[in-house]
């Protein structure tokens, strides 16, 4: 979720928009360009401060890349400009109105991305044109930034998601861990079934522990003495995150212009949100209420870090946020993510790239810039950004240093989220919205009105429908 909405009350997520990574931003109020063009150089101006990149050691790392660039050829002179994240959005704004923007952006995710819809450049022709190879990529990773703009992106840095998950736990209550590569079959009860969201669910309840040692599928379990949960979908709490974990990535903007602009929820997405909302206060419950995950004793939030759950699902990022949870001697794993209604497995991958800005005079020097930081220039900065590389040949090294944080994390592990990379949400959960802050923020009051009441209090039907008015509404607004 990027960094401007807020997070659920009882939350603090470490977001796609401020990626782990990142530290408070540098006190400078305006762009300051590190350095001017030379001679008859190009100037291809870099814009960072919409996303990571803006803490000073990662600002002095690309200070050096920028010198590696230009040191490497003499057509093009690269100009570094850091602007603080909270003034980055309106900053960029008034460039691109006054017809100034930079050539290029980043690293940006989706939704900072998607605050500027329509400004990026089509890099397709450039790709072609220059024979940049894209097979070292995740083909499905590539398919991601192909959008109504044409081909906005290039896979950068990527945080796929998984199932984190206890072992210690599932050997408590006897249950088999959860696949560890996808396609395999779930054994529950002593047969094989489907790892599914079915099967999910049912793991999730019964490792639902009550202060007596009950788990929630048992008779005598007390809904209100919960002390373990089965599953957190942990800081992935918002409509858009669950509809898509669950029933999968849709495009949910209709229309083209104010006046006729409509949201376009599938009803899975629906279904998904309110079978979350069963998990938090049905009779057999195997999430945490947003009182619940907000305790003291359950993380403020930082749920599975507590040690309280026994499986979480998010992306790679969250290794950011496990300190505790390690320090007290527990150990987690990753497994593979349940199978979709629909037959499909629908993951999520959070993402920032570069962007080219469509007003840029020199697109070719732009795309030349554009390729070098994704390629070269990314072996110095992706470490800076806690990002693992989206070019397979490169992941490794990420991984290793992961390993040096959670030693007790096995291969099959890191593999799992290798293959999570397959399994993006395309369109983004973060897709573009008309009016983005205030429609997501929007949705996000939804959620966390659900967290935080239980059926007896509110109809869930109506709230939803009221969401969707009032989405309408902002969408709509010239």
């Amino acid at each position: 979720a990027p960094a401007e909405e807020a997070a659920p009350a009882e939350e603090t997520a470490p977001t796609e928009e401020a990626a782990p990574a990142e530290e408070a931003a540098p006190t400078e109020e305006t762009a300051a360009p590190a350095e001017e063009a030379m001679g008859d150089k190009v100037q291809i101006r870099w814009f960072v401060g919409l996303g990571t990149g803006t803490d000073p050691q990662q600002v002095a790392t690309q200070e050096e890349v920028v010198a590696d660039f230009n040191a490497s050829q003499d057509a093009i002179e690269l100009v570094l400009e850091i602007v603080p994240y909270d003034s980055a959005r309106d900053t960029l704004a008034t460039q691109i109105a006054s017809g100034n923007g930079p050539d290029i952006i980043g690293p940006v995710g989706w939704g900072g991305s998607n605050a500027f819809y329509g400004q990026w450049l089509d890099i397709g022709p450039y790709i072609e044109s220059t024979g940049f190879d894209t097979s070292v990529f995740d083909p499905a990773l590539v398919d991601s930034y192909q959008t109504e703009e044409g081909q906005v992106g290039l896979p950068f840095a990527v945080f796929p998601s998984a199932v984190y998950y206890v072992p210690a736990y599932f050997d408590e209550v006897g249950l088999a861990y959860p696949p560890a590569q996808y396609g395999e079959m779930y054994e529950l009860d002593g047969e094989m079934v489907e790892w599914n969201w079915d099967t999910f669910t049912e793991v999730a309840r019964r490792l639902t522990i009550d202060a007596n040692g009950a788990n929630a599928v048992e008779d005598g379990f007390d809904p209100t003495q919960i002390v373990q949960v089965g599953y957190s979908p942990q800081w992935q709490t918002h409509v858009n995150y669950v509809g898509s974990y669950v029933a999968g990535a849709a495009k949910i903007v209709e229309g083209d212009a104010p006046g006729n602009y409509s949201v376009n929820m599938p009803d899975s997405w629906k279904e998904a949100v309110n079978w979350l909302y069963d998990g938090m206060w049905g009779d057999q419950p195997f999430t945490a209420t947003g009182p619940l995950s907000g305790a003291p004793e359950f993380g403020n939030g930082n749920l599975f870090n507590s040690g309280k759950a026994a499986m979480a699902i998010t992306p790679l990022w969250y290794t950011c946020c496990l300190g505790e949870f390690r320090d007290a001697g527990l150990e987690f794993q990753a497994g593979a993510m349940p199978v979709g209604a629909d037959g499909q497995v629908h993951g999520r991958v959070d993402a920032d790239t570069f962007r080219i800005w469509k007003g840029t005079q020199h697109p070719e020097e732009a795309f030349t810039v554009l390729s070098y930081l994704i390629t070269t220039g990314g072996d110095k900065l992706l470490p800076q950004y806690g990002a693992l590389p989206a070019i397979a040949e490169k992941q490794d090294a990420f991984f290793e240093v992961k390993s040096q944080d959670y030693p007790f994390v096995t291969p099959e592990t890191w593999e799992v989220f290798k293959a999570g990379l397959a399994y993006p949400d395309a369109p983004s959960a973060e897709q573009f919205q008309p009016n983005w802050n205030e429609a997501w923020a929007r949705e996000q009051t939804f959620f966390d009105l659900i967290q935080n009441t239980p059926p007896s209090d509110l109809d869930f039907d109506a709230e939803w429908q009221k969401m969707i008015d009032d989405v309408n509404a902002i969408y709509n607004k010239e």
